[in-house]
Formats: C-alpha cells, structure tokens, sequence
C-alpha cells in the first residue's frame, strides 16, 4: 500500500489521488467521482503517508492506524463513521489505538481516519498481505515533515 500519492487537500472532501504535475499545480483525482482537477500550492495539500496521530507516547503513522483497523475489521468495512455516535467512534478508535491522546485528537478526526480508511478499502488502495507485514521494519524512524490531524 502506497500512500504517498492518495493526497488530503484542506478544504475539498475526501481523497485524491495524484495523476500528475504542471508547472503550477498539480493534477488530481478524486477518489470519490473520478474527476481530474488542478490543486494548487497555496491548498494545503498532504500526503496520507505525511499524516501521523498523536499518541502518549509517540506519532503513530497512518499507515499503521489503517493496518491495525483492517486487522480488527479482517479486512472489512466499518460502519458508516458519519452516523456513529461520538462514543462508538472513541470506543472502536481506542481498541485501534489504545494510547491515542484524547485531547489532541478530535472526534471529528477519528471520523475522518475512518471515512478516508473506508474510502481506500472501496477503492482496494488498502491491502495487507503477510509478505507486506513480514517486511516492514520494526521502529522505523522516518521524521521527514510529518504532520499530526488536528483540527
């Protein structure tokens, strides 16, 4: 799974996918209707790989949040975040993430964790084989610009 071209673009619904660059732009698509539309630099636009969320003790990656809830749900979607009460979206992200800090991440974030975890799996942008899992190193470290959800 590769998210380091699925984007988040701050102030458009849902996920886009990168599909290419102009010179001043770039070209996405949104993973929700397929159309292709420009996104420019002054959008804050970010990675899904970029996206990491606070913990107690340190930023877990999205990536491993999606991993650990296609765990639990064995690969199937989760009932529709938007009509979860605040309660239910806290309850399930705690068995995700028993250490998650509850006041830096919003219920409207985990909401959003899961939507978007619903939409790549709709999509089958999200897939963890054991060959994939076997793989991965432990610990890895990788500090480049990371940014937290918050809202």
């Amino acid at each position: 799974m590769d998210l380091s071209k699925i984007l988040s673009i701050s102030g458009k619904p849902g996920l886009y996918k990168l599909v290419g660059e102009a010179k001043n732009n770039l070209v996405v698509e949104s993973l929700s209707d397929g159309k292709r539309t420009p996104a420019f630099p002054h959008e804050h636009i970010s990675s899904l790989k970029e996206i990491s969320i606070y913990t107690a003790s340190e930023d877990v990656p999205l990536e491993d949040v999606f991993k650990k809830i296609y765990e639990i749900r064995e690969g199937k979607q989760i009932e529709n975040p938007k009509k979860m009460n605040s309660n239910s979206l806290k309850a399930f992200f705690e068995e995700v993430l028993p250490d998650y800090d509850k006041e830096a991440v919003y219920t409207s974030d985990i909401k959003k964790v899961f939507t978007w975890y619903n939409q790549l799996l709709s999509k089958n942008l999200i897939s963890f084989n054991k060959e994939e899992t076997d793989t991965e190193k432990p610990g890895n470290d990788n500090k480049e610009s990371s940014e937290m959800i918050t809202e």
